[in-house]
């Protein structure tokens, strides 16, 4: 029975648990939280399945003790990277890390040097890849040709909580994930008022005030060329549009909702229905690899190239909106 702890007891950290529930292959032996009432709430919650659950407020300790073998990561967006370096180099054989993977480069570079060095599974969580719809329109779709080769791929952030690291970093994922290359070059602008940011400076993302949203061009290797349209956080909703173009056809995602576009025929896409989608979905997947073996549906390597991204937008506006390069010299980025 593989043993499970998760970093970060609040509503996300519930989640990752859930995706433990009812497992005949993994058990839940310890939460970790800052907070004894996150702490308390969390035991409450699964005590009675898991009646020798341990808490703790020192994940290095939490490491020592339970030594388990999957660790999860549902904390702020800017502390993944010491507790993903430290899980890995304490042997765990599987990583659930929350996205955005890391919130500088050379943060993300250091997670995914320690996963690979030992041989530990790093799985991020960019949850549109464990859902039905996202997955059906990328294996059914557009891997099958139904709209021809991919031109470019659309997507727009909106509302409140439109922020670059935050949000965005699941915008930038599915960019990606359908243009299927990693990228070349990008350029962008920051949200207004955010002149200053040339690193990130967010509070882990709570506070939007803390962090802008961008509007930004990737272009990709393949040729696929991809558009990133981050409003203020004056915009209108829906919060997460994306559209895929090709030769022939297009998508179009609005929310959880999709229609095919052929020939000036729009049809709603109707995925098949999963019995457990998104965060849970993709602890379950990681318990069975570690299982059996395999890789993630959102390679660690998936989750670099989106930093990659992200800090190629902050340092396209600090030079002036110009095209930078990609992978940045790291030499050449800011001190954080």
């Amino acid at each position: 029975m593989l043993r499970v702890a998760v970093i970060g007891c609040r509503p996300i950290g519930v989640a990752h648990a859930s995706g433990v529930t009812g497992s005949s292959r993994a058990k839940l032996v310890a939460g970790c939280d800052l907070s004894e009432t996150e702490q308390q709430s969390f035991e409450e919650k699964y005590r009675e399945e898991w009646p020798e659950l341990q808490l703790y407020s020192d994940h290095q300790k939490m490491l020592s003790q339970e030594k388990p073998d999957i660790v999860t990561i549902a904390t702020g967006d800017s502390s993944h990277a010491e507790l993903v370096v430290n899980a890995a180099n304490a042997g765990v054989k599987g990583i659930y890390c929350e996205k955005p993977l890391a919130t500088s480069l050379l943060d993300a570079d250091r997670m995914l040097e320690a996963v690979e060095r030992s041989g530990t599974i790093l799985s991020v969580g960019h949850t549109r890849r464990w859902r039905p719809l996202w997955r059906y329109v990328k294996e059914e779709i557009v891997d099958k040709g139904r709209i021809g080769p991919v031109q470019y791929v659309m997507g727009a952030l909106n509302g409140s909580r439109s922020m670059l690291f935050r949000n965005g970093t699941h915008l930038v994922d599915s960019i990606c994930y359908y243009a299927g290359s990693d990228p070349a070059w990008v350029f962008a602008e920051l949200e207004d008022g955010f002149e200053e940011f040339v690193a990130y400076k967010g509070d882990g993302g709570h506070d939007p005030a803390t962090e802008p949203s961008a509007s930004g061009y990737i272009h990709f290797r393949n040729g696929v060329r991809g558009f990133f349209a981050g409003g203020s956080k004056l915009t209108a909703g829906p919060k997460f549009r994306v559209q895929v173009i090709g030769t022939t056809g297009h998508v179009e995602f609005e929310g959880e909702r999709a229609d095919l576009i052929v020939d000036e025929n729009r049809e709603p896409i109707v995925p098949p229905e999963w019995p457990v989608i998104g965060i849970p979905a993709g602890v379950q997947e990681l318990i069975k690899l570690v299982d059996e073996g395999g890789e993630p549906l959102s390679l660690a390597r998936a989750g670099h190239r989106v930093v990659e991204i992200l800090i190629g937008f902050l340092e396209s506006n600090r030079r002036g909106n110009v095209r930078v390069d990609l992978p940045i010299p790291r030499a050449e980025l800011p001190a954080t």
